[in-house]
């Protein structure tokens, strides 16, 4: 149940909903986050540590980059069945396919 808890209270914020659209079609920089959401480094990287501390995402060093994605491995059973819901919703909504457009077009570089 707790584990529960932690990831109901990380999605609780519409960036940090908008991040994970993104991060579930591939691995993202922080620069790649703020391109695709058009939000500043700070917002971005509060965000990703948000739902890195929830155990959400994982990250991983790359050269100067730090990348994360979902955290496959990590996630109990309902974490795993409430990011499957929120793939299936945001699929539906113009804000979350604007940023998976903008992904596309994001390009990892130094902030």
């Amino acid at each position: 149940m707790r584990e529960l808890v932690r990831a109901c209270k990380a999605i609780s914020a519409e960036t940090r909903l908008r991040i994970l659209n993104i991060v579930m079609v591939r691995e993202c920089s922080v620069t790649e986050v703020m391109q695709s959401l058009q939000i500043s480094q700070t917002r971005a990287s509060r965000n990703l540590g948000a739902l890195y501390d929830a155990g959400l995402l994982d990250a991983r060093r790359e050269g100067a980059w730090v990348l994360y994605s979902v955290a496959e491995k990590g996630l109990d059973g309902h974490s795993r069945e409430l990011l499957e819901a929120l793939k299936n919703m945001l699929i539906r909504d113009p804000q979350a396919q604007q940023d998976i457009a903008r992904l596309a077009r994001a390009k990892r570089s130094d902030v």
